[in-house]
């Protein structure tokens, strides 16, 4: 699914209003139309005030055509209009004079109003500003927000929270809208999904508002929002007459004393998301404990006891995944170093593997192209430096992957890969996988995949949201706060079946 900017978003406007042919207003008929369904469906005409904020713009014309849908099937309604410019965009004043011809007299708000009375039991309808939205709001009409945000009461906010820019940090934290559900037309925003953005909408939902479907389609975008329909195309189905050799020999290579089992969960990982083959290459104290506890996986061990100090593998495997628990030692880092070296394909790098290349940024141009590197926040500060803020982040970020010819796994809520001036955000996941050893688990899940053939790219992707989703399954049993990294691996198999799971039927409903 693609994430357009606010000017794309124009452009698909204007596009579908000369193609279609209709005038500029229908858009916003269409967008109020489908604001209402929602509602109503929702309530089914329940007893209930809905108090409506519009602004001047086009975004203030969706929440008056609205406030018009509303009353005609007669809820309880209070429209105010934020008045905060004398300038207003036409169909703003068009839907404005429909619904005063309905003889229903909004309330206009200005600088020297008194806020409002809103219960906590009342429904906010937030259409103050939309993704136009280029400078601060004025003092005032940031106070009218805070006043929203205090109010407890249930706020649905149009197309994006108010006082919240769609390509940058908000100029004051408190101007904007905290909103409980956002309403978004067509497409989501990049906003939605960056950590110092997306707090400012609990929940988010598109609504389809006709915008043409070939423009949509062309038009190039930087980043993309993988969901299950856009997973997959990418899955590949196993054959008949294959074999274990047909999926790849895969090696996971890390531990040291007291960490081996961040190897454990990697190659288990690994095996589990469909490997034909894995082999762990750990330190000798790691031997025991992995053939007891994977007796699937092949181990290899170092001479030394408690840590790596050279990676010998005697064959040429399919896909490595190195780093987890590796430790930094002197010995380990010169291991390291020699490894990639030696190494003439991408390999998939976490843990110490991204801090001994932080600490030794010479090695970065040992690096194999197309290697995968998975940092979480501060590993990734301490590869490209550190940013202002989460757009500087991406920026920096994208610079350093073209740079390197790498690509980057940034993880987090939604996990963030970076490849060739693209970038995918996963849908999937929870705040359950904030728990040691899921970084390790999504390590050897990529190995995996491209032991078994799958791109580098592809396997990034494809496993990341494997991943997400199988601690979606994970914690909807577990509960976020019980869930483990083991608990990832068990859900992996579920993960791939749910994939291709046609969805329940809608109750009263036929299959």
């Amino acid at each position: 699914m693609k994430i357009f900017t606010a000017n794309q978003i124009y452009q698909a406007d204007k596009f579908t209003i000369e193609k279609q042919q209709i005038p500029s207003d229908s858009l916003m008929e269409r967008a109020a139309t489908q604001l209402f369904e929602w509602i109503h469906s929702r309530l089914q005409g329940a007893e209930v005030t809905i108090q409506l904020f519009c602004g001047i713009g086009n975004n203030g014309g969706d929440g008056i055509a609205l406030a018009r849908l509303l009353k005609e099937a007669n809820y309880n309604i209070k429209v105010h209009v934020v008045n905060y410019s004398e300038k207003r965009s036409k169909d703003f004043l068009l839907n404005l004079e429909r619904l005063k011809d309905r003889k229903i007299w909004p309330e206009f708000l200005n600088d020297d109003c008194e806020m409002p009375e809103i219960s906590p039991n009342d429904i906010i309808v937030d259409a103050i500003f939309g993704i136009g939205l280029n400078r601060a709001p004025s003092d005032w009409v940031g106070k009218l927000i805070e006043h929203i945000n205090a109010s407890q009461a249930f706020v649905l906010s149009v197309d994006i929270p108010s006082g919240l820019p769609s390509n940058q940090l908000p100029w004051n934290p408190a101007h904007v809208i905290r909103a409980s559900y956002v309403l978004s037309f067509q497409v989501p925003k990049l906003v939605f999904f960056l950590p110092e953005t997306g707090v400012y909408q609990n929940q988010w939902e598109l609504l389809d508002i006709g915008l043409d479907g070939e423009f949509l389609a062309k038009e190039a975008v930087e980043f993309e929002f993988m969901t299950k329909l856009d997973v997959q195309p990418i899955y590949r189905p196993r054959l008949k007459f294959s074999h274990k050799g047909s999926y790849g020999h895969a090696v996971i290579v890390g531990g040291s004393h007291g960490k081996v089992g961040a190897v454990q969960m990697a190659a288990d990982a690994c095996l589990t998301v469909g490997s034909g083959l894995v082999t762990a290459f750990v330190p000798d104290c790691g031997y025991h404990s992995l053939q007891t506890a994977l007796p699937e996986v092949m181990v290899i061990t170092d001479e030394e006891d408690d840590r790596i100090t050279e990676v010998k593998i005697p064959f040429k495997p399919d896909a490595v995944g190195i780093g987890m628990g590796l430790g930094t030692n002197e010995e380990t880092v010169q291991a390291f170093e020699k490894f990639l070296k030696e190494i003439d394909f991408p390999v998939v790098i976490d843990a110490d593997g991204l801090n001994i290349l932080s600490q030794h940024p010479n090695l970065l141009k040992e690096v194999p192209k197309q290697s995968i590197l998975t940092p979480h926040p501060k590993e990734l500060e301490r590869l490209v430096g550190e940013w202002k803020d989460d757009f500087d982040k991406l920026k920096k970020a994208k610079a350093f992957g073209a740079k390197h010819d790498i690509i980057l796994v940034i993880k987090g809520a939604h996990t963030i890969t970076l490849y060739g001036g693209r970038g995918y955000v996963n849908s999937t996941g929870n705040p359950g996988m904030a728990t040691a050893g899921s970084g390790d688990v999504l390590t050897g899940m990529i190995t995996g995949l491209m032991a078994m053939g799958y791109t580098p790219i592809q396997s990034a992707v494809f496993g990341v949201f494997l991943h997400g989703l199988a601690g979606d399954i994970g914690a909807a049993i577990e509960s976020y706060d019980a869930l483990k990294a083991t608990t990832l691996i068990k859900n992996i198999g579920k993960a791939y079946m749910e994939l291709f799971k046609s969805p329940e039927p809608e109750e009263g409903k036929g299959a």
